[in-house]
């Protein structure tokens, strides 16, 4: 499996691109329409968008990629934040172009897309219905933890208390995994569970 990450959107979001024969691809979140170009350059197609939440800055391409052929799934808790005033698009001044959501799904659900085996982990507190995302030994984090942080809880749905129990559930994942959050740098879990001021 490659992974490739694209910044997109305003804020210049994580998306995550992955294909595991290099024709067919996921998409982890989708800021902008920067993952579309991205995969037509390599040559990939964009066959499914995985939301790991609902604000704008992930899901600002959405509305382009799915016109494009793929199919867009979050978490079912997340619909309505998606099209709703609680993806912060209107009072951060950014249009997000409506799209339906495809398919939903739960906490423990597993799935193969494009060959590529997820598993889902709802981690509310930044978002109601945030979730990550398991894929081998690559764990996708979305707005719940970053580099030795946490995501915001004081917008529109957060929860302080859930967001820590949710990180503090990801901690409990069993080994290491490469951490891929929805902003700044990749981590790992062990260096998060070591360094993390919310590990504690």
């Amino acid at each position: 499996m490659t992974i490739y990450t694209v910044p997109s959107g305003v804020l210049r979001a994580n998306n995550y691109l992955l294909t595991q024969d290099g024709k067919s691809a996921v998409l982890i979140d989708c800021g902008g329409t920067e993952p579309l170009n991205f995969a037509a350059e390599k040559g990939m197609k964009i066959e499914y968008v995985l939301l790991t939440h609902g604000h704008f800055d992930h899901i600002g391409g959405c509305a382009a990629t799915q016109a494009a052929g793929a199919k867009i799934g979050c978490c079912k808790d997340e619909v309505e934040l998606i099209g709703g005033e609680g993806n912060l698009g209107r009072q951060m001044g950014v249009n997000v172009t409506p799209f339906q959501v495809d398919f939903t799904f739960k906490d423990g659900d597993s799935f193969e897309l494009c060959g590529i085996p997820f598993f889902v982990i709802a981690t509310p507190g930044h978002t109601p219905g945030g979730v990550c995302f398991l894929c081998k030994d690559s764990l996708f984090t979305g707005d719940t933890l970053f580099l030795e942080s946490v995501g915001r809880t004081d917008f529109y749905g957060g929860n302080q208390s859930a967001l820590i129990a949710s990180v503090k559930k990801l901690f409990a994942i069993s080994g290491d995994k490469t951490v891929y959050p929805g902003h700044d740098e990749t981590t790992t879990l062990e260096h998060e569970r070591k360094y993390n001021p919310y590990a504690q």
